[in-house]
């Protein structure tokens, strides 16, 4: 098990499987775009499925596929049956926007991915466009669909909430919540290098509750589990659930038992921090199972026991969030 000298033990492991993606969402990725690696200094399938091996052999129980979009790389499909395979893997899940979804979800489904996060931050049409500069606001619905019939439940919506540009929308995205297995999880508006983050532009997770409470005053708090990012309520009669994850206003650091992968095989123990061990360069070398073991052992022993907050991460050094993985 990989534990840090705070007793968090480390059971989820996010591997960021490519840094291009079909959208360019503002808060992402930087409107003059960014410096890709080049493909040969991106991990392998093969480099992937064994780090994967070591984490999976040492605690790890879940693994999320991300990107950039992870569907735009090549015969991912085959990553996720490797993965797939893994004993000891209880969760395989998947975090993209949805637009390559329905071609590709039936050989993902079958490989055995069992969660699906589908980014999506505005419900209109012409929003969609303004965020994300592409059109597909149609793509992503369907998808959403698709994957509830596919028996995916919860199927969990990401939203990023900015002010300004999607906070009236909250409410409407409360409503998907009605009649399906949806869990829409509000997203507080995080500093990444590139994205233009302003305190303006923020918008703390009670004053997202107040809203949705004005029109669903018995909104009812539930449980969550011990790992859990978001904060979990239920309107009363409804299908599924809203979240918020509060990374910025009410961060949950002490309980964080994630450890994340770029695509081009640096290890990162903290989604701000600036900090990383390449493991593609050990690899490379001939680091030995052990070895690899050993320098993940030493990254996580290093892991601080909270991030800076909001407004000392603002000036702070940090990948785009393309290049890290979402």
């Amino acid at each position: 098990m990989f534990t840090d000298r705070f007793g968090r033990r480390h059971t989820c492991l996010r591997i960021s499987i490519t840094e291009r993606c079909n959208l360019r969402c503002r808060y992402c990725m930087p409107e003059e775009g960014v410096d890709l690696s080049p493909r040969s200094e991106l991990l392998t399938f093969e480099e992937i499925e064994r780090l994967a091996r070591i984490f999976v052999c040492r605690g790890v129980d879940k693994i999320r596929l991300t990107g950039g979009e992870p569907l735009v790389r090549k015969h991912m499909e085959d990553l996720a049956e490797r993965l797939g395979r893994l004993p000891g893997l209880r969760t395989l899940a998947l975090t993209t926007n949805g637009m390559l979804l329905p071609k590709k979800l039936p050989r993902l489904h079958a490989a055995g991915v069992n969660a699906i996060n589908i980014s999506l931050d505005t419900l209109v049409p012409e929003r969609f466009e303004t965020i994300t500069r592409r059109k597909g606001l149609e793509e992503v619905l369907q998808a959403i669909d698709l994957t509830i019939a596919y028996g995916y439940s919860p199927v969990k919506v990401n939203c990023v909430v900015m002010h300004g540009v999607n906070d009236d929308e909250v409410p409407d995205f409360v409503e998907l919540t009605r009649d399906a297995p949806i869990g829409v999880r509000f997203i507080e508006y995080m500093p990444f290098q590139g994205n233009s983050w302003s305190e303006n532009g923020f918008v703390p997770y009670a004053d997202m509750l107040e809203r949705i409470r004005m029109v669903h005053p018995g909104l009812v708090r539930l449980e969550d589990g011990p790992h859990a990012t978001s904060k979990t309520w239920r309107v009363p009669g409804y299908r599924g659930t809203v979240g918020f994850i509060t990374s910025m206003s009410e961060k949950f650091c002490g309980t964080c038992n994630r450890l994340r992968l770029t695509a081009d095989g640096s290890l990162k123990v903290c989604l701000f921090g600036h900090a990383e061990v390449s493991l593609r360069d050990l690899l490379r070398a001939g680091a030995s199972d052990g070895e690899l073991e050993e320098a993940i052992r030493s990254a996580v022993l290093r892991k601080k026991a909270a991030h800076a907050g909001m407004l000392q991460l603002v000036d702070q050094e940090n990948r785009p969030m393309i290049l890290i993985g979402g």
